[in-house]
């Protein structure tokens, strides 16, 4: 799990707990009470959500637990193994033929891998099928913009919906002051103007923001490894040599795993070849 991330929100949720209980006197939990208003939490909240579900079909609600895993869940794919993996099957490749491949992909269970190294075997020339790959790829793209813009929307509704409830208790305070009557319903109505305020801009920096980052950062990883697998197949399909094609992938690697890649290269052989052979596999 992404332990930094829950443990952001736990601090988050400290944070406004903290501010809201935390006075001259000390804690006083009782203060809580101040901030709960049922009459804001419908018109922030109901809202946002109603508004959202006017806007968007019922399936971009139904990627949300999808997106909530790949929030708090660690991507396992290792652009590292992806790289030996290639390399394998370009080794492959070059001594059996591009036939041979066929075969290969079948123990293969990523999707996208394996349906990129099937396509290497058919009849397609390296131009066609970059140019395929190239289409594929600005559709994944714009697909993760299109899921994104759920909470990108939300965290604009957010305050929105709070300025609306700020002034419908404007509107009431103002409605109910008279001379006669004094201002009985002040502080109810002035309540309600500010509390919805504070649940709009809650909304958006606590909730819907940070998942739309999170998600971009964990689509842009996703996608990258799949860019590094059509420059691999690409290179395969285009006859280039084994060690070029490492080479080549190892530009998709960070600092770190390229460091990481050089220690197991020295010295640690038996293991990385061990670690290619279930790589391909999984």
């Amino acid at each position: 799990m992404e332990i930094v991330t829950i443990i952001a929100y736990v601090l988050v949720l400290f944070t406004m707990f903290f501010g809201m209980t935390f006075g001259a006197t000390g804690f006083n939990i009782a203060a809580l009470g101040n901030f709960i208003n049922v009459q804001s939490i419908f018109i922030t909240i109901g809202g946002t959500i109603f508004v959202l579900l006017a806007s968007f079909p019922v399936k971009a609600f139904l990627q949300i637990p999808k997106h909530l895993k790949m929030i708090f869940f660690k991507n396992k794919k290792d652009p590292l193994e992806y790289v030996e993996i290639l390399t394998e099957l370009s080794k492959e490749a070059r001594r059996k033929g591009l036939l041979a491949l066929e075969a290969k992909a079948a123990d293969i269970q990523d999707e996208f891998l394996k349906e990129s190294v099937l396509r290497i075997v058919d009849a397609i020339e390296p131009d066609k099928l970059r140019s395929w790959f190239d289409q594929k790829i600005d559709y994944i793209s714009a697909r993760n913009d299109e899921e994104r813009k759920l909470y990108d929307m939300g965290a604009a509704l957010g305050p929105a919906f709070g300025m609306i409830g700020t002034l419908i208790g404007l509107i009431n305070m103002l409605k109910n002051m008279s001379f006669e009557g004094g201002a009985s319903t002040l502080g109810s109505d002035m309540s309600v103007a500010l509390i919805t305020t504070l649940y709009g801009s809650m909304l958006a920096n606590t909730l819907f923001m940070p998942i739309s980052n999170k998600l971009e950062i964990a689509q842009e990883r996703d996608l990258l490894i799949k860019e590094l697998i059509i420059e691999g197949v690409v290179a395969i399909k285009e006859g280039e040599n084994p060690k070029y094609i490492q080479d080549k992938l190892m530009n998709f690697l960070t600092e770190d795993e390229l460091r990481k890649a050089k220690g197991e290269g020295s010295g640690k052989g038996g293991k990385s070849k061990g670690k290619k052979g279930k790589a391909v596999e999984s």
